[in-house]
């Protein structure tokens, strides 16, 4: 028997080694057979990628021996010294590359030991050769050809399916040995999905309706009606706002108030009236060139002058303005195309065919602004840079609706705007503005897709129509791989501002390409999407796991089991607020300045300003949703940079993950979250001095399903406890409560609420509040 279990186990064991061993570093399967052909764009050119490119590819300046191993017809073609090729289509070893890959000697061998980018390993050899008997085929990078359909692929468990998300997804789980996990129970179900499209918990109400609705229908119900509130802009304009490198300041020493805030109120007006993809992108680049071009369509474009902008006296203008206008180049190509174009802004890009000519062109769409890069310093300031649109009274109550003002005063908004004459682009001889090289003209990048001069205008407009045009490979497939990292963690290419050559490769190829070519035939409906996304069996499933499917595949890759993380840094004091009602629902408007440790923004001040210190705000506006807090750019909101949130400083297409003590301190002591726990224990005991059903009542409201008879009894062994301390030293209940600025329950018992506060504020420190699973 126990030679049996031992057989068993190290059988295991192995299972669990191959399935593990399957993964490439960039996570996607290799081919376990045999008989598989080498794909040169999954198999072959990571490689060449990681080991050659460096020395021997797009980068003419760092360009070895005048050889380049990511073009078929120089890899193909004589070397310099005329003996031999680099790459002998079926000839291994008449393949100079192979003959020094597989070389000991040092003075021959690559990658040279003084790249230290380390020799290939056997199985990297093995994949080589194998490519080269295969004939050596090259192929277009994967990202930079036009999606097309493929075909919803046949699965085993045909039960299973909810939509051809979960066919795709199925298949890849099978050739892995996986299979997918159950469906969530209800109360899980409803707290992620409800999360996932609002950014807020379900109420009791709702949860107590889902529970006792067993109809088909049930789910696709909530789904719908969570899609049509108002939270659901919000809640999406997040992540966007996080492209848009968003803030309330200007950055840099003086770093003063401007008012960008009307256009974070177009962005979630956009979400929630379902404005198309195609064109909430049409807007933001070129809303300004559009035919009769309204104020909407030009607030559209602030989206690109969110970036920092200098009030230091003494600066060189012109140094700032092409310091600018690097930043919407950044911005469009990180952002829009998941492309690292910047790296060629000195140089040709060492790994992606862009050259620094390819740079340049794509730099002179944003070229030619009226923007100047240096309008005074911080005693000529004003809320907005040329060029500004101003917002009448008459117009934020007409067309500009969905601005939410506080008062009848104009509003003033950067936008763009371009001179009427063409202002020369130059290539920048190392990227610096003092040294102007030749003139070029606009143009998008030639490796993704041609720029048809002859159909499109060659500026903003132009670009927009190039980028939205259904043939753009990038496009579609960059905003459904954020819309996935979104409800699952990670992108289907987990590098999600690298589509490039040093990106990760797609984990699922098929169904990134599938969603990609399905949204644009249904006309770029991103609500759409949204809704296939959730009602997926995928997405549907209970996030349990076992030690076989962790140790298998441990990043989920194959999604067998459901989506958990800790929620972002917004969607925590959003939490907060709303469980224990204190949540402010007002949607849009200028941001507010709710509690913050202080000093902190006179410590890192230059002393000028109406910023030099931190004034608090008062009243309802302490209680808006974290999307609303102000970013002071060089002092971005503590509690929120702790939980991982971005500092807006650039555009940033996926925030950092980290799990470190400051979070857990931030729940025990934020006066944020003790005075949400002392308002709902306040108002409990004001209702019921029932200590069970106070409990119970607060754990399904903070942590969204029934709590268990064990979880009760040991949170009512904790309120007993502390309630027995309280009622000997009720001074120091009355020193516990004596937190925050909303109003007491002025007949609640000090004792009773007291203790009640220390219970839910552990509820909160739950992890399983805090993450979406």
């Amino acid at each position: 028997m126990k030679k049996k279990f031992l057989y068993l186990g190290l059988l295991s064991g192995a299972v669990a080694f191959l399935a593990v061993s399957c993964f490439k570093k960039n996570g996607v399967l290799q081919s376990q057979s045999g008989n598989e052909a080498v794909s040169y764009n999954f198999d072959i050119r990571p490689i060449l990628s990681d080991k050659c490119f460096a020395c021997h590819g797009p980068d003419s300046k760092k360009r070895e021996a005048g050889l380049r191993l990511d073009l078929a017809e120089s890899a193909y073609a004589k070397l310099k010294d005329g003996k031999g090729v680099a790459i002998f289509p079926g000839k291994p070893e008449q393949s100079e590359v192979y003959r020094r890959i597989t070389s000991a000697d040092p003075s021959y061998q690559m990658p040279t030991p003084e790249s230290h980018l380390g020799l290939l390993n056997e199985g990297e050899i093995g994949m080589v050769k194998k490519w080269i008997e295969e004939g050596a085929k090259y192929e277009r990078h994967w990202a930079f050809t036009t999606p097309v359909l493929p075909a919803v692929p046949e699965v085993s468990n045909e039960d299973w399916p909810k939509n051809e998300i979960d066919n795709f997804v199925l298949r890849k789980m099978e050739g892995a040995g996986l299979a997918p996990n159950e469906e969530a129970d209800k109360s899980h179900l409803l707290k992620r999905v409800a999360l996932d499209l609002t950014g807020l918990p379900p109420t009791v109400e709702m949860q107590k309706q889902f529970e006792a609705d067993n109809s088909d229908k049930a789910y696709e119900k909530v789904v719908d009606q969570l899609l049509a509130q108002k939270t659901y802009g919000e809640k999406m304009a997040v992540h966007w706002l996080d492209v848009a490198r968003y803030a309330d300041s200007y950055g840099y020493q003086d770093d003063e108030v401007r008012t960008q805030w009307p256009w974070r109120d177009w962005l979630i007006n956009a979400f929630n009236k379902n404005m198309k993809y195609d064109q909430f992108l049409m807007w933001q680049i070129a809303g300004d060139m559009m035919p009769n071009a309204n104020k909407e369509q030009i607030l559209a474009t602030a989206f690109f002058r969110n970036h920092k902008y200098t009030e230091e006296g003494g600066v060189i203008p012109e140094e700032y303005r092409i310091e600018y206008n690097i930043d919407k180049t950044k911005t469009f190509s990180t952002g829009v195309l998941g492309l690292t174009v910047e790296c060629a802004q000195c140089h040709d890009h060492k790994y992606d065919p862009i050259s620094q000519e390819d740079y340049y062109r794509m730099f002179a769409f944003f070229n030619n602004s009226k923007e100047s890069g240096f309008e005074g310093d911080i005693s000529q300031t004003k809320p907005a840079k040329n060029p500004i649109m101003t917002i009448s009274d008459d117009e934020a109550k007409t067309l500009l609706s969905f601005i939410n003002r506080p008062d009848t005063s104009r509003l003033m908004v950067s936008v763009l705007g371009d001179l009427d004459t063409l202002r020369p682009t130059h290539i920048l001889n190392r990227g610096s503005y003092d040294a102007p090289g030749r003139v070029v003209t606009a143009s998008a990048l030639p490796a993704v897709m041609r720029f048809d001069t002859l159909k499109l205008p060659q500026n903003r407009l132009g670009l927009a129509k190039w980028t939205t045009s259904k043939s753009n490979p990038l496009t579609a497939r960059v905003f459904i791989n954020q819309i996935w990292q979104e409800f699952f963690g990670r992108g289907i290419v987990k590098s999600t501002g690298d589509f490039g050559m040093q990106g990760d490769l797609p984990t699922n190829p098929a169904l990134l390409d599938w969603l990609a070519v399905d949204f644009m035939n249904h006309g770029w409906d991103i609500k759409r999407l949204i809704k296939q996304i959730v009602t997926s069996a995928t997405y549907r499933q209970s996030a349990k796991v076992t030690d076989e499917k962790l140790k298998a595949d441990p990043e989920n890759i194959y999604l067998s089991r459901g989506p958990r993380y800790r929620l972002p840094a917004e969607l925590v004091r959003d939490m907060v607020l709303s469980t224990s009602g204190l949540l402010n629902p007002k949607i849009g408007g200028p941001s507010v300045k709710p509690y913050q440790p202080k000093g902190l923004w006179e410590a890192a001040t230059s002393g000028r300003g109406t910023l030099r210190t931190y004034q608090q705000d008062k009243g309802d506006a302490l209680y808006r949703r974290g999307m609303y807090t102000f970013i002071k750019l060089t002092v971005p909101p503590p509690s929120m940079i702790i939980f991982d949130a971005s500092n807006r400083d650039h555009c940033e297409v996926k925030r950092s993950k980290t799990n470190t003590p400051l979070q857990a301190l931030v729940m025990l002591n934020d006066p944020a979250v003790l005075e949400a726990s002392r308002v709902m224990a306040e108002r409990l005991v004001t209702k019921s001095t029932d200590i069970e059903t106070n409990i119970r009542a607060s754990f399904q409201t903070i942590v969204c399903r029934q709590p268990t008879d064990k979880e009760v009894d040991l949170l009512k062994k904790y309120y007993n406890e502390e309630a027995s301390m309280f009622s000997k030293q009720k001074e120091n209940a009355a020193k516990v409560l004596n937190v925050g600025e909303f109003p007491h329950e002025a007949k609640a018992d000090k004792v009773r609420a007291a203790a009640l506060m220390r219970v839910i504020n552990t509820l909160y420190n739950m992890e399983e509040t805090i993450t979406k699973s």
